[in-house]
């Protein structure tokens, strides 16, 4: 089910059109591919947990998990970061979209990384695996921080609505990213690696 992470990435790194390793012309172009395909998809919000409804889940961490394990953590980032980062242009929600790229970073790097360094499909679901505790993690500590600077919501009822709310809601978040990534990562690589 795992692509191999090595040989694709390797392919992307070393084809550059100037010396010293830098992106190919193409390697350039996909991501630009992915960030506006990411960027589409944080317009779509989708109620995923009823007790909340309030907390919308958007597929746009699907392309940047396929993009970080196709190309790399790098190219990760860039497709994690810049649609939000544009998105602000267009609704700003500065503090929500903080959260948005700190919660892709901390699944995509860290599952990206381990997939390098692990071949086949035990590197990729040990990946999805570290990555999804971080991931969760990181959303837990953000919701902490950052929802009282931006809501009336206090730190204390934050952290009463870790068990009920938080934890169930971004547990299932996380793993649909990854359900849907290793279904889909393999084919779309194939395809963006002709």
């Amino acid at each position: 089910m795992a692509i191999s992470t090595h040989a694709s990435g390797s392919s992307h790194d070393t084809h550059a059109t100037t010396a010293g390793g830098a992106w190919s012309t193409r390697r350039i172009a996909t991501t630009a591919l992915f960030c506006a395909l990411a960027f589409v998809l944080t317009f779509v919000e989708i109620p995923i947990f009823p007790p909340a409804p309030w907390l919308m889940y958007d597929p746009s961490g699907i392309v940047a998990f396929v993009a970080a394990l196709a190309f790399g953590p790098s190219t990760g980032v860039i497709v994690v970061v810049l649609p939000w980062v544009l998105k602000t242009l267009f609704t700003f929600n500065v503090w929500g979209h903080v959260m948005a790229i700190v919660a892709g970073l901390a699944l995509c790097v860290p599952a990206a990384l381990v997939a390098r360094r692990v071949s086949g499909t035990r590197g990729l679901a040990l990946g999805m695996v570290v990555g999804a505790a971080c991931a969760l993690a990181a959303c837990i500590a953000g919701n902490i921080v950052v929802t009282p600077l931006y809501t009336s919501v206090s730190t204390a009822d934050v952290i009463a609505m870790i068990v009920p709310i938080l934890l169930p809601f971004n547990a299932l978040k996380i793993v649909i990213n990854c359900v849907v990534t290793a279904l889909i990562q393999r084919p779309v690589a194939q395809v963006v690696s002709r």
